[in-house]
């Protein structure tokens, strides 16, 4: 078979390499090309915020459906045309494929686009579309692994005397390591070539990959967790309210909406529980939740990956039995020699031939290879590291003496969630001074809040929220973020005056917040389900709730509640020299 490239490929070849151009196409062809690089580039330009949505869209949307619908045209003009007779005599040369494939995806995209379109119209996403780092850098090593495969594969041609398409069908198998073997350089200068060449390629295609995985991590991971995490809290939610009929746990001890105050101590339940330490129960609740969350995201993740991977193995297995019909394929061999391409073993002893077959293979390799690389990056995070922490735990109870090894090995090992404490128990009176107001109630931290903190002034004070503010800047830079334990917390709601023994800023979670139910997660109001300045461990406005970091809220907190406290003492230092300077006029 023979074609003449993409952009003059619209042609009928038969098994003797004779071949019936179409010329009367072949400006069409031209033109319609033209039009989807007209689109491509303006859609370029606008990422690049060069040129407003309000001319690019609606013109990428045209000229993406404008080339398909040309295309297809094209196509079915092929299939009609006088010379061609029917298979086995006559058969499509791959650029006829290509072309079936290139007017399916502008279609596609074109589709995506238009719903894009509508959506943000309609309010569902933004009007602006800002690319963060990782998808610029996705774009521009995507754009060069094409350049750098279609430029490979016209050097090697011309070298090595194949036809382009053929160039380009080795390039693709070269380049993600495949290596089925059936066509390779046989001259000095394209073995010569071919060293440095698939050096680079193999660079730019982990590359990639990473980048791939990167970019949909950045765009996902957040949501998806919030929603695992809220999916968890409300299931434990309602199962505490099942079983507990009144929810005892949920509810602040001592505060006017929570139980009945029978008891003398007025934040001490009937059953003798503190309201520090149901908060801290409440704590300890919302960590498990977490990890519960987080497990059911890392499976649900290798359980999308393995699907899409084997629904592209099964799927492209069949299609390769349909298009290597010539070679009576079975679909155990289809299976086995997609198997194979997909792992890059390429064994070399099945391959295509077919004129569908070869185009076929370059666009299901570019999908499937990916994909499997990120299946296995999901069952590292899950199979491999349950295999990981287990052997950790079998070597530190052969290792640690017979009466610590099942205790330290359950603590050490804890299967993605480590959580260190190295600060002070719970800080200075954590449990002996109660204050009874919030930083919203007030602008001033009164010398109450620096009492409960131990500082002995104000600026002893300043100097306390300096130093964890430097201690939890290492904690932010650390990777994975640290998570702080239930003393640590006290600790620094502590520094920015609330107090977990206190119910006044306490309440009861939500078991449904009616507000979110018809909207994205993501986008529902933080404290939708529960009153101002109010909050609950288990509840949507938890700092655990937070898609931040525990050192990225706690920091943030921190630096607001320091320069909150600096601004009072400068208005304080205006108010005392104004009254100085009054008294001196006087």
């Amino acid at each position: 078979m023979n074609g003449n490239g993409i952009a003059s490929g619209f042609t009928l070849g038969d098994v003797d390499d004779r071949t019936f151009l179409l010329p009367r196409l072949i400006g069409i062809n031209a033109a319609q090309i033209a039009v989807a690089v007209v689109s491509n580039l303006l859609l370029l330009l606008r990422l690049a915020r060069r040129v407003t949505s309000s001319v690019v869209y609606p013109v990428a949307i045209v000229g993406w459906y404008v080339s398909s619908f040309t295309l297809i045209g094209l196509c079915a003009a092929i299939r009609r045309a006088p010379s061609a007779s029917s298979p086995p005599d006559y058969a499509y040369a791959q650029a006829f494929y290509y072309a079936t494939f290139s007017a399916g995806l502008y279609s596609i995209v074109a589709s995506l686009m238009m719903i894009t379109v509508y959506g943000a119209h309609k309010g569902y996403y933004k009007k602006e579309v800002r690319l963060t780092g990782t998808q610029h850098t996705l774009m521009l090593l995507t754009i060069s692994f094409l350049i750098y495969l279609e430029a490979g594969a016209a050097v090697f041609a011309h070298v090595e005397g194949w036809s382009f398409l053929d160039a380009l069908y080795w390039a693709d198998f070269t380049l993600l390591t495949i290596g089925i073997g059936n066509i390779a350089p046989t001259t000095h200068l394209g073995r010569s070539l071919l060293i440095p060449y698939a050096f680079g390629g193999i660079i730019i295609v982990g590359l990639t990959v990473s980048s791939i995985r990167r970019s949909l991590l950045e765009r996902s991971e957040a949501r998806l967790s919030a929603r695992f995490v809220e999916k968890v809290r409300r299931r434990k939610l309602r199962k505490i309210w099942k079983l507990t009929k009144e929810g005892p746990l949920l509810h602040p001890i001592g505060a006017t909406h929570g139980l009945s105050q029978s008891s003398a101590d007025p934040f001490e339940a009937p059953e003798g529980l503190t309201e520090f330490e149901r908060r801290r129960e409440e704590f300890t609740l919302m960590r498990k939740i977490k990890t519960e969350a987080a497990r059911d995201r890392r499976w649900t993740y290798l359980f999308v990956s393995g699907s899409i991977f084997a629904s592209l193995w099964l799927g492209g297995a069949a299609i390769f039995q349909v298009t290597e019909r010539q070679q009576s394929w079975s679909y155990f061999e289809s299976l086995y020699f997609a198997y194979t391409s997909l792992l890059t073993i390429g064994y070399g002893d099945l391959h295509p031939v077919s004129n569908a077959g070869k185009p076929f293979f370059i666009f299901w390799t570019l999908l499937a290879v990916p994909t499997l690389t990120i299946a296995l990056n999901s069952m590292e995070q899950t199979v491999f590291k349950g295999i990981h922490d287990m052997g950790r735990w079998v070597n530190i109870s052969a290792i640690l003496p017979c009466k610590r090894r099942i205790k330290e090995a359950s603590v050490d090992v804890s299967f993605g969630d480590h959580h260190h404490d190295t600060r002070p128990s719970a800080g200075p009176g954590v449990a002996s001074d109660n204050i009874q107001r919030s930083p919203s109630a007030s602008n001033k931290v009164t010398e109450s809040d620096y009492r409960a903190v131990g500082a002995r002034s104000r600026t002893h004070y300043h100097v306390i929220l300096v130093r964890e503010i430097e201690n939890i800047t290492k904690d932010f830079a650390r990777s994975p973020a640290r998570k702080y334990t239930f003393n640590e917390w006290v600790w620094y709601l502590k520094l920015i005056a609330e107090d977990e023994s206190s119910p006044q800023n306490h309440r009861e979670p939500s078991r449904w917040p009616k507000a979110c139910s018809k909207a994205s997660w993501s986008r529902c109001p933080g404290g939708v389900d529960e009153t101002a300045g109010k909050w609950s461990w288990l509840g949507t406005r938890s700092p655990l709730m937070e898609s931040t970091s525990e050192p990225a809220w706690v920091l943030e907190k921190l630096l607001k509640t320091l320069a909150r406290d600096m601004q009072a003492l400068g208005e304080e230092e205006k108010e005392m020299e104004g009254h100085m300077a009054e008294g001196t006029r006087r």
